[in-house]
């Protein structure tokens, strides 16, 4: 995963200042903090199964959390052969450039007392602070743009500049101070001191999860499991030998929805915990026997338990022109997982008022999409081509191919006899998963899009941008341990099996550090999504409306 290249271990416990290691990162290097070692990860972002976005997000930051919830205690000690240097005492983090952080260049010559003034002004590099308005509120979100040349900063923004009318931007930034004060209202404060002791009682909610055992799999599970697909796969063959191709159908989309379950489990190294391994297990299931790309899944994956919810840059929740999610996709944002502006233009304006009637019928055919975007990652070679997982895009070809020569030509061209019977055949078994779908977008849609910036805390982060589906025990393998997202967040490494048990334990936790842990039962919860996208509808009414009185105005103006 990491190349074997050790970084020379001269200076390595050298102590790093503030101010130093934004000079670096403002020359180009991706510099992030883990258990206050600071690693430059230069060297493997070609290596990293996960890809390129994900460390991105974490430069400039202290990424313990969201580097120990994502990679195994091996992994984390092979980081560290990176190792530049260490810091003394809390780290304040930085805004990534990719999120539109600006560092200042630090000059070859420096006086101490001259850095030392440096580290306690930071008026000039992008820290917390920058990103929630002050008490006058006058703007709610604040991006660099970095015209000085003594400072760096992507080019990424929460709104391009220029593309709406300042009307425009004035109605959909007041609806974003509105949910920032929302979310400061309900949620711990983020001063340093209340967001430490949730990093601390955090970690050891992790110590006691793993002293308990409950990251250990027990693979007995999955005999049972196998044991379900096998019964699904052979009750599909037995109705398409008879002729009764849509019910054929329907069992092969439940064989397909309960896979992914196990695809998912692979792909967070949960099963085996053997890198290697699980993956090879994950692509087995998503390539040759479902037909998707594993290695596209991992790549927005990772990014989406990083930057969760995130309009800009959280590729889970970007679905313009078909659903907006939140309003601040009425304003022409940036992708920066896309590296592209999602338009609200002609087609989103006639779509986004009727996401709520759509929002079913349109995650009835969610499976079409993946295929476009697997083939997509996999055609333009954008997982990693070097290090462990370098051969994982010829594999998921290959398994592409012997999927559609099973499923297309095998089942669907030669068992089926007339045109409408193979399009029902197709169909059934592909919107079947459709409750598949409204699971994957269920914990999220609904929960707050908000940016509270840097200093807010990774469990506080993952638990205001995530709910918990309520549900007996008996319907978990119809969930497949979707229904317990926000756990799932916190430590995504505990196989599925296990996330029952845990949820006590971060019940627990919840109400010890007083953050709301957000569970709803399956229709409350569908409520509060189609609440949600009717709500945007909403707003994107008013934004017309404002849009239509201006250009009134503007029309009498040039009239007279």
């Amino acid at each position: 995963m990491i190349p074997e290249k050790i970084s020379p271990s001269r200076g390595r416990e050298a102590v790093l200042s503030s101010r130093k290691i934004e000079g670096l990162i403002a020359s180009g290097k991706y510099i992030f903090i883990l258990d206050n070692k600071v690693i430059k990860a230069d060297a493997w972002l070609n290596y990293h199964p996960g890809g390129l976005k994900a460390i991105q997000h974490m430069v400039g930051k202290d990424a313990t959390d969201e580097v120990t919830a994502l990679h195994s205690a091996e992994t984390r000690l092979r980081m560290t052969r990176y190792q530049i240097g260490t810091i003394e005492g809390r780290w304040k983090n930085f805004v990534p450039p990719i999120q539109g952080g600006t560092f200042r260049k630090y000059p070859a010559v420096l006086q101490e007392d001259s850095e030392k003034s440096d580290e306690s002004a930071d008026s000039d590099s992008t820290r917390a602070t920058s990103l929630i308005s002050d008490a006058d509120g006058e703007e709610v979100r604040k991006r660099r743009e970095g015209s000085d040349t003594d400072c760096t900063s992507s080019t990424s923004t929460s709104s391009v500049a220029g593309s709406r009318a300042p009307d425009d931007l004035t109605f959909l930034d007041s609806q974003t101070k509105q949910e920032i004060d929302l979310d400061l209202e309900k949620y711990p404060a983020l001063d340093s001191d209340v967001q430490e002791r949730i990093i601390q009682k955090y970690r050891l909610l992790n110590q006691r999860i793993r002293a308990e055992g409950l990251y250990d799999c027990d693979h007995t599970a999955y005999v049972w499991e196998a044991a379900r697909w096998v019964s699904l796969f052979l009750t599909m063959l037995f109705f398409l030998r008879i002729g009764w191709y849509c019910t054929s159908g329907a069992f092969l989309g439940m064989f397909w929805s309960q896979l992914v379950f196990a695809a998912h489990d692979a792909g967070h190294v949960a099963i085996t915990h053997n890198f290697t391994i699980d993956a090879l297990i994950g692509m087995i299931i998503a390539a040759p026997i479902g037909g998707l790309s594993l290695g596209w899944w991992k790549r927005t994956h990772n990014v989406h338990h990083i930057v969760t919810n995130s309009p800009e840059h959280d590729p889970d929740n970007q679905h313009l022109p078909v659903f907006a999610v939140n309003h601040r996709f009425l304003g022409n944002i940036w992708s920066t997982y896309h590296e592209r502006l999602l338009p609200y233009e002609a087609v989103a304006k006639f779509l986004v008022p009727f996401q709520a009637y759509m929002y079913y019928p349109v995650l009835t055919l969610g499976r079409f999409n993946l295929y476009v975007q697997s083939w997509t990652f996999l055609l333009q070679g954008q997982g990693p081509r070097k290090g462990l997982a370098w051969w994982h895009r010829y594999f998921e070809i290959v398994g592409n191919l012997i999927f559609w020569y099973w499923f297309g030509y095998l089942i669907v061209y030669k068992s089926i006899p007339k045109p409408s019977a193979r399009f029902g055949f197709v169909m059934v078994s592909h919107m079947i998963n459709m409750p598949l779908h409204v699971q994957l977008t269920l914990s999220h849609f609904a929960m707050s899009t908000t940016d509270l910036g840097p200093d807010e805390s990774f469990p506080q982060k993952m638990l205001r941008t995530t709910m918990d589906v309520d549900c007996p025990q008996w319907l978990d393998f119809f969930h497949g341990g979707l229904q317990f997202q926000a756990i799932h967040h916190l430590f995504p490494r505990i196989p599925r099996h296990n996330l029952r048990r845990t949820q006590s334990l971060v019940q627990e936790f919840c109400e010890d550090v007083k953050i709301p842990y957000a569970l709803y039962g399956f229709v409350d919860g569908n409520r509060e999504v189609i609440g949600k996208l009717a709500e945007v509808s909403r707003q994107a009414a008013i934004l017309a409306k404002c849009q239509r009185t201006v250009a009134e105005r503007a029309d009498i103006f040039h009239g007279h």
